[in-house]
């Protein structure tokens, strides 16, 4: 990344040696200090904390969510909470950078760079935002792609298993994981979810369903959306939401308790403003009402396990398939969540990338041996179109894996494909 710097001497700043020219400043990082070395002319350079102090961003609330799923659905609610309080947030993440409920960049990496994240951080305080809400991955904990970033607040959700490809096991994905929370800053933790890290109990605070925690939910109903009565220390609150889903009460609490923490607020001040968000695209939408359709990004067994189970009430048709070139172990796992709750399952391609979709379906199969009413098919078109044929009135349908992405990706190739689209275009036929 190269970008304009208004620096004495400088015209650019740049994180990547092979862009360094004698305008341009070189932001020396964690990630790029084994390139820099090899260099035989070193240049001039700064680092993450010197470009903080010199754009002065300390005075910006930096706000951290991590954890295997909620991070966008949680981020995006305390960003809606605080604007809807009348603070002015920043927010970035998968589904871009955000300020002044505008959209200012498109989608990007879950964490980018840290030079792209100070300077996103820089275009927002000069808009006026004084909090920067972002989810942090584990391979930017890993790479340290927030060194520098003196955080108000971090937030767990839940810490499962993903990413294998990458970590390699289960132990080293919450290792990593747990390094977020090592340290005296203020943090938020799920307390039903928290054997599965570590953590510095210093400034912790917690929310919980089932666990005694600092934010506690009292009682709560998922018919028709979420509605839930809370307590902290003395103060009792009630919110709804039109979400749905266990886990969105769990990702709704995680919000209202970080912005409690950050803003001091009554409690039921907060909780007034929940109703107003409805979500974010692409996780638990509703894409139809009569007959119940619904997209969502889960991509992983326990993803999946966490959607059906918050829908469990209802007879369950759920279309799924798992990304190529990814980690193959949990497929099998992905089978097996779908074969606890769906009466009917189709398996289908998600991003078959570089491998043979056939091959993918069979090892998701694996965990559905044994198990009617299964059917699999590499077109994902095709499954969405036979699971809609065959959904009768009191059943709802589940479409998981890819959320609001708009494409998939096959041999290298993007190809334009949304299901929200494809379930509106079927629908559409249908009645005419």
């Amino acid at each position: 990344m190269k970008i304009n710097f208004d620096l004495e001497g400088f015209a650019f700043i740049t994180d990547n040696t092979a862009k360094l020219d004698s305008e341009t400043l070189f932001l020396k990082t964690a990630q790029n200090t084994p390139y820099f070395e090899k260099l035989e002319k070193k240049p001039d350079f700064i680092t993450p904390e010197a470009l903080i102090a010199l754009w002065e961003l300390e005075k910006m609330k930096v706000v951290g969510v991590t954890g295997t799923n909620g991070k966008t659905t949680v981020t995006a609610a305390i960003y809606s909470f605080l604007l809807d309080l009348g603070e002015k947030p920043a927010l970035q993440g998968t589904r871009g950078l955000f300020a002044e409920e505008q959209r200012l960049e498109e989608k990007s990496m879950t964490t980018p760079s840290i030079l792209e994240t100070l300077h996103n951080m820089k275009q927002t305080a000069d808009r006026g935002c004084n909090y920067f809400i972002m989810e942090v991955s584990s391979h930017a904990i890993d790479q340290q792609r927030i060194e520098g970033l003196v955080f108000a607040l971090k937030v767990h959700t839940n810490v499962t298993s993903d990413h294998l490809d990458y970590h390699g096991t289960v132990e080293e994905y919450r290792r990593v994981k747990s390094l977020f929370f090592a340290d005296d800053t203020m943090k938020l933790l799920n307390k039903d979810d928290i054997k599965h890290i570590s953590y510095n109990p210093k400034h912790a605070y917690s929310y919980g369903v089932d666990e005694p925690a600092t934010y506690k939910v009292q009682a709560f109903s998922l018919l028709h959306g979420i509605t839930a009565g809370i307590k902290y220390m003395q103060e009792e609150a009630t919110f709804h939401s039109p979400m749905m889903g266990l886990f969105n009460l769990f990702n709704l609490m995680a919000a209202i308790g970080a912005v409690h923490l950050l803003t001091k607020r009554p409690i039921q001040e907060i909780c007034d403003v929940v109703e107003n968000f409805a979500g974010v695209a692409g996780r638990m939408e509703v894409v139809s009402r009569e007959p119940l359709v619904i997209v969502d990004f889960a991509h992983t067994d326990d993803g999946i396990h966490a959607v059906l189970e918050s829908m469990k009430d209802r007879d369950i048709s759920v279309v799924f398939g798992a990304g190529g070139n990814r980690d193959r172990e949990k497929r099998p796992r992905m089978g097996a969540a779908a074969g606890r709750y769906a009466n009917k399952i189709y398996v289908t391609s998600d991003n078959p990338r570089n491998e043979v979709p056939e091959m993918i379906l069979e090892d998701i199969l694996v965990g559905l041996h044994g198990k009617e009413h299964v059917t699999a098919t590499p077109d994902r078109r095709l499954a969405i179109k036979m699971a809609l044929e065959a959904l009768e009135p009191n059943e709802v349908l589940l479409i998981l894996g890819k959320g609001d992405e708009d494409y998939q990706e096959i041999r290298g190739v993007k190809h334009h494909f949304d299901d929200r689209e494809v379930v509106r275009e079927l629908l559409a036929e249908r009645q005419s």
